[in-house]
C-alpha cells in the first residue's frame, strides 16, 4: 500500500503527494520538540509540505512563520497546507534559497529538517536528491546563515543523524552560535541513538543534553515520546 497523500493531525491536515519529502517522525520530532520561548518571527528552511512550520502555528499562537523551499511542488503544496489551516494568516510559503535568502526580517527561530545524506549514494528522482543531501544546504551553510539571520536573543533548532554530531558543532563554533541543548533520539529501547535535535543560540545560557526514546522493545510508544507528541498525533 502507498504513503496516504493527506496525513491528518488533531488540528489540522497536511497533503503531502508532491512534495518530496512526505511527513515523517524526524520533521514531527523537530516540531514538537523546538523550545519556541516567546518567539515571534519564525523561519522554517526546507520546509517541504509544511508540516513543521504548521506545528509551530499550533503551538505558538503569536508566531508569524516564512517557510521556504527550493522546490516549487513543495512550495506549492505548503501554500495549500497553510490555506486550510486554521493559521493561514500567519504562515507564508517562498520559494528561494536559503544561501540566497535575505529577506527585510530577522528571526526570533530558525528551524530546519535539513538534507543529511552527505555521502550516499544519489537517488535518481531530482526533487528527493535537493531535499534529502547536503548538495544543496551543508550544515555549515545553514549554520552561517542562521547566524546572520537570528537577532541577538534568537535560536537555531534542527534535526540530524547522530554521526554528524563533530561536524556540527565545529560549524556552531566557527559561527559563535553555540550549541545549547542536544537530545539524541533512540528509536526503540535498548538502541543507539539514530537523530539528534540541536538548539543554539548565542545568549548565554546553560548546557543542557538528554536522550529520548521513541518505543520500548514491544512496539509501544514511551511516555516521553507520547507526551511530546501527543498535542498532534490523532492517536496519542
Amino acid at each position: 500500500m502507498g504513503r496516504e497523500k493527506t496525513f491528518r493531525f488533531k488540528r489540522f491536515a497536511v497533503v503531502n503527494d508532491r512534495s518530496a519529502m512526505k511527513v515523517g517522525t524526524d520533521g514531527v520530532l523537530l516540531g514538537a520538540w523546538c523550545p519556541l520561548d516567546s518567539a515571534r518571527r519564525v523561519l522554517d528552511v526546507g520546509t517541504g509540505c509544511g508540516v513543521i512550520a504548521l506545528m509551530i502555528a499550533q503551538r505558538n499562537a503569536q508566531a508569524v512563520i516564512d517557510a521556504i523551499d527550493i522546490d516549487q511542488a513543495a512550495i506549492e503544496e505548503a501554500a495549500l497546507n497553510f490555506a486550510n489551516s486554521p493559521w493561514g494568516d500567519r504562515l507564508t510559503a517562498n520559494l528561494a534559497d536559503f544561501n540566497d535568502w535575505s529577506g527585510c526580517n530577522r528571526y526570533d527561530l530558525i528551524v530546519s529538517n535539513p538534507p543529511y545524506f552527505n555521502d550516499s549514494l544519489l537517488p535518481p528522482d531530482a526533487s528527493r536528491t535537493l531535499a534529502r543531501h547536503t548538495q544543496s544546504l551543508t550544515y555549515r551553510q545553514l549554520v552561517n546563515g542562521a547566524a546572520k539571520l537570528l537577532t541577538e536573543e534568537g535560536t537555531l533548532c534542527m534535526i540530524s543523524p547522530t554521526d554528524t554530531e563533530a561536524e556540527i558543532i565545529e560549524a556552531a563554533t566557527f559561527a559563535s552560535l553555540p550549541v545549547r541543548q542536544l537530545t539524541r533520539v533512540i528509536p526503540v529501547e535498548g538502541n543507539e541513538p539514530k537523530r539528534t535535535l540541536w538548539q543554539m543560540a548565542r545568549r548565554s545560557t546553560s548546557y543542557h543534553e538528554h536522550t529520548l526514546t521513541i518505543a520500548h522493545s514491544d512496539g509501544t510508544f514511551t511516555q516521553e515520546y507520547i507526551s511530546l507528541t501527543k498535542a498532534f498525533y490523532l492517536k496519542m
